[in-house]
């Protein structure tokens, strides 16, 4: 299975949230982070709005910050709300009907199989862990470079 580059920043955003908690970070400096265009992040942003991820604090001094602590998001939250299909075999999308097996297969118990430990791990893992894996990711992302921003209300 190969996640799509909108889960990839998406997790990155989450991220890049955490590591700036307190604070609110704006896109420009998250998208300059990871070397990305501003418009393709605020495509990203609107799923993790909407889901309960992060909110936007409008404004001149505005930014966006994590909705939730970092420790209550698990990466399989994120995959779950911005990946649109998890089919890893195409007997997995539709009704299958194409193939005579489609009840009585092994292939299909493996691939779901796989395809349930796949989730168990990502649900094994949080925004905070990801974050706390690596002691210098404000240096990383060249937060503590910014302007501090004060979380508004």
């Amino acid at each position: 299975m190969r996640l799509t580059r909108q889960t990839n920043y998406a997790i990155r955003i989450l991220m890049y949230c955490a590591a700036n908690q307190g604070r609110l970070s704006r896109i420009s400096d998250i998208a300059e982070a990871y070397t990305l265009s501003d418009l393709f992040l605020f495509k990203i942003l609107q799923p993790l709005v909407e889901h309960g991820f992060v909110e936007t604090v409008r404004g001149r001094h505005g930014g966006v910050r994590l909705a939730k602590e970092a420790s209550a998001i698990t990466l399989f939250d994120v995959v779950r709300v911005t990946e649109d299909n998890f089919a890893m075999a195409e007997c997995f999308e539709g009704d299958g009907s194409d193939c005579p097996l489609v009840d009585s297969c092994g292939l299909n118990e493996a691939l779901r199989k796989a395809l349930n430990a796949f989730f168990e791990v990502l649900g094994s893992y949080t925004i905070q862990d990801l974050v706390d894996s690596k002691p210098d990711m404000r240096h990383l992302l060249r937060i503590d470079e910014l302007p501090v921003r004060a979380a508004a209300g």
